[in-house]
């Protein structure tokens, strides 16, 4: 039973650690510059001790599934051969994985609400939905297609800094003819797609891919798919603007 519990111990201790920068600057600045107490010291306290053990357990959780069932899919759709398949998995892991993102729902839904303040969209209720629904579904796809692309890069071997400068290229392009409302919201997308499920499946696609593959290096060809992940949401959400103004 000891045995069993000193790795997770470990863990939060490693958590706690990681966890303590920011604790020290935001005492730093409570105490020293606002010169203030800390309202509901104790709810902070359990607080933070329930986001340790969070922490710990959702790292203990990607060690021992989503990392080796990304590599094993990885593995089996590289024996299997079927590159058909491997792209409709690769678009549909994405896909999945994205447009149930928690904070993706969450800047939509501020996104709707904040287009419908400026009188960009009608202020009501089913506007605001559909707006928020409509941009969701815009970044799962354009993530779903960047894995894609990001997989048939590396079962061809094309180097991945050609790629990200032409797509980021392309954002200034669109950057330049986008409507202003939509262009920050189109390059926070980027961010908010790649998070606690989508980033731990992807990218153990792409080292088991590279791994799989001879003559692919795991460090130099599995990493990479992120970067497609956040690019083709500022892409996709820019064009989305584009759409919704004219």
């Amino acid at each position: 039973m000891l045995g069993g519990a000193l790795p997770l111990l470990r863990l939060i201790g490693s958590t706690a650690r990681d966890l303590a920068p920011i604790v020290a600057v935001i005492g730093f600045f409570q105490f020293v510059v606002l010169k203030q107490d800390i309202p509901n010291f104790l709810d902070i306290v359990l607080g933070l001790v329930l986001v340790m053990i969070g922490l710990a357990i959702f790292v203990q959780g990607l060690e021992m599934a989503l990392f080796p069932i990304g590599e094993s899919l990885a593995h089996a759709f590289t024996r299997k051969a079927n590159l058909m398949w491997l792209m409709v998995f690769s678009f549909g892991l994405g896909f999945g994985t994205t447009v149930a993102e928690p904070a993706l729902i969450a800047i939509a839904g501020e996104a709707a609400s904040t287009m419908a303040r400026a009188s960009a969209i009608a202020n009501n209720e089913t506007a605001r939905s559909d707006y928020a629904t409509a941009l969701r579904y815009t970044v799962a796809v354009a993530v779903g297609a960047a894995i894609m692309l990001g997989v048939f890069r590396i079962l061809k071997g094309w180097p991945i800094h050609w790629l990200i400068i032409g797509g980021y290229f392309l954002v200034v392009m669109l950057t330049a003819i986008a409507p202003p409302e939509i262009i920050g919201i189109a390059y926070d997308s980027g961010g908010v797609t790649t998070s606690t499920v989508t980033v731990p499946l992807v990218t153990a696609l792409g080292i088991g891919l590279a791994s799989s593959i001879r003559g692919r290096n795991p460090m130099v060809d599995g990493f990479g798919l992120i970067a497609f992940a956040s690019l083709s949401p500022i892409i996709f959400v820019l064009i989305f603007g584009i759409v919704v103004q004219s």
